[in-house]
């Protein structure tokens, strides 16, 4: 486990007068997420049926991934009494569904898994620091400053493995960012948006397109652009490519001006 437990979290600094709604929506939506951790560390564990070394530790990123799903639940449970993060977890739960069983690489290769699942950590990194210098109330700038710092040593942790995995696999440079591009399109996908509407839309219907722009659009508003520079960063080293170098920081620029403008357009749009 990482260096932090829900026991440590001055959860009596809790202050009301600080919350900003529209963060604790995305809060509620980002606790379901987390909270199915487990779940995609037993299917890493399928993928890697020989691997013991590495098996123990998608465990134990598992049992981290879940952590942070109790902090931020137990967190938005005391910003809206109404929310109950069991319940909203298992509506979550019954209306996004994954095979998690299977043992099939998604991505090709070991090596692909280990680029793809960098990239998560890349976004979850990112995501909980920008929150982190966004939010006003103290117990949720304590959550994710913790939460950012595990993000980035669970990067760490898969990096190391992708990296060995080079060794046997010779994956290359214009495979692994393909695979990268590929999950980095699949976070408009349903599980974000499912999560925004099982955490806050109960008794409605689930409209894919709504939910998800509801959802990207609180989210989005929230980033800087040192958040996205530093992303950038990560995903370059993932794909094999200088960290530091020119085009690091003219693509970091790149997609800087690009979240800006969906931000700006999914804004107008609700007003």
């Amino acid at each position: 486990m990482g260096s932090w437990t829900l026991k440590d979290i001055r959860w009596d600094r809790f202050d009301r007068s600080k919350l900003d709604p529209e963060i604790v929506k995305i809060v509620k939506a980002a606790a379901l997420v987390e909270y199915n951790g487990g779940a995609y560390a037993h299917h890493l564990c399928r993928v890697f049926y020989d691997d013991p070394v590495f098996q123990q530790t998608a465990r134990r990123w598992g049992e981290e991934e879940i952590q942070h799903g109790r902090a931020l639940g137990r967190w938005a449970e005391l910003a809206d009494p109404e929310f109950d993060i069991t319940a909203a977890f298992t509506r979550f739960q019954q209306g996004f569904q994954i095979d998690f069983d299977r043992d099939r690489l998604r991505r090709g290769s070991r090596t692909g898994e280990m680029v793809a699942r960098c990239i998560v950590e890349t976004g979850t990194s990112s995501y909980y620091s920008a929150l982190r210098d966004a939010v006003q109330e103290p117990v949720l700038k304590e959550i994710c400053r913790n939460i950012a710092a595990d993000e980035v040593r669970h990067y760490q942790l898969f990096f190391r493995t992708l990296v060995r995995y080079l060794e046997t696999e010779r994956i290359g440079f214009w495979r692994r960012l393909c695979v990268a591009f590929g999950r980095l399109a699949e976070s408009r996908d349903d599980e974000l948006a499912f999560a925004y509407y099982a955490a806050n839309e109960i008794g409605k219907p689930y409209d894919r397109r709504r939910h998800s722009h509801a959802y990207a659009r609180r989210a989005l508003a929230i980033y800087r652009e040192p958040h996205i520079a530093g992303g950038v960063k990560m995903i370059f080293k993932a794909v094999g490519l200088a960290a530091n170098s020119r085009y690091s920081r003219a693509a970091a620029r790149l997609a800087w001006l690009l979240i800006r403008r969906r931000a700006g357009r999914l804004a107008r749009a609700a007003s």
